[in-house]
């Protein structure tokens, strides 16, 4: 659909999105690499296909809701035809780290490295997701008192069902026995979890789990798609984005506590993995939120 049907809020102080409903009917907009510095769901309702994201590649069939977070590089290769709605909205607007506790869509929908970027809408979702849309719609186009209230009061509804089926799809996935991973997997996330900030080779988690790195490389290139050292490097750049937006600390404080005690390496690492340097990460994303 041409942009004049997309329904959108800029910030007029710098120009910045603030929130935007796009609805789509070709792959136009997806089809090369995107890096934004806002959120985006991605409804795709009807159509398949393929998405890379970050270091790795998926399919996806339709009714499937995709999910990325500020510089997240990812781009949709279709092999049918594609239609929905996508939803974009900056940090400044809504806050997912801040309001973790409410929606709790960090780590499930959005920055779970060890998952793919999307969830299977079932039809009660997707029936809840169409309401949620059109007051959307309905409220953009109007600009009368607390807006952009209502607007984050409907985005959190979208979120917190998209969140909450995710978790349904993940929990249904433990229980099949064939799709179980094997127990090392959990073994390596927690590993990972516990130990990002100061161990950032793949040999180094190798040894922590007793097992061959060659072995272990295999492992997690089955099931989560991406090689160790890609997974290792995603979870530090994640932890160094919600850093630069969540805290006034300098780069060189956040590189320091995530284990870089050569700065100017730090940034080098930071901006290969996120196409931008940490400046413009903070200035185009926001910064200093919890000071506020």
């Amino acid at each position: 659909m041409s942009s004049q049907n997309a329904f959108t809020l800029i910030n007029p102080q710098n120009g910045n999105l603030v929130f935007k409903l796009l609805p789509f009917d070709n792959n136009s907009h997806f089809d090369h690499l995107q890096r934004n510095n806002y959120f985006s769901l991605i409804w795709v309702a009807k159509g398949k296909g393929k998405v890379k994201a970050d270091f790795a590649e998926y399919h996806f069939e339709e009714n499937s809701l995709l999910a990325f977070s500020p510089y997240q590089p990812f781009m949709l290769c279709v092999s049918e035809p594609i239609e929905g709605i996508a939803i974009h909205f900056h940090p400044d607007f809504y806050c997912i780290h801040m309001h973790q506790k409410e929606v709790s869509c960090n780590g499930i929908l959005f920055n779970n490295v060890y998952q793919p970027p999307f969830t299977i809408i079932t039809e009660q979702a997707a029936a809840t997701f169409k309401m949620v849309l059109e007051q959307m719609k309905t409220e953009i186009q109007n600009a009368e008192l607390a807006q952009y209230e209502l607007l984050i009061s409907y985005l959190k509804i979208f979120l917190i069902t998209a969140s909450r089926l995710k978790n349904e799809q993940l929990e249904e996935m433990k229980s099949v026995p064939n799709s179980k991973e094997p127990f090392i997997l959990q073994n390596l996330k927690d590993a990972i979890e516990l130990n990002f900030k100061t161990k950032h080779s793949a040999g180094n988690y190798a040894e922590l789990l007793n097992i061959s790195p060659k072995a272990l490389a295999k492992l997690s290139k089955t099931y989560f798609n991406k090689t160790l050292t890609d997974l290792i490097a995603e979870r530090i750049i994640i932890e160094a984005k919600r850093e630069l937006y969540m805290t006034n600390k300098t780069v060189k404080e956040i590189a320091y506590e995530l284990g870089y005690e050569d700065e100017h390496y730090f940034r080098r690492f930071f901006k290969t993995n996120a196409d931008v340097s940490p400046q413009i990460y903070r200035e185009t994303v926001g910064f200093g939120k919890m000071e506020a």
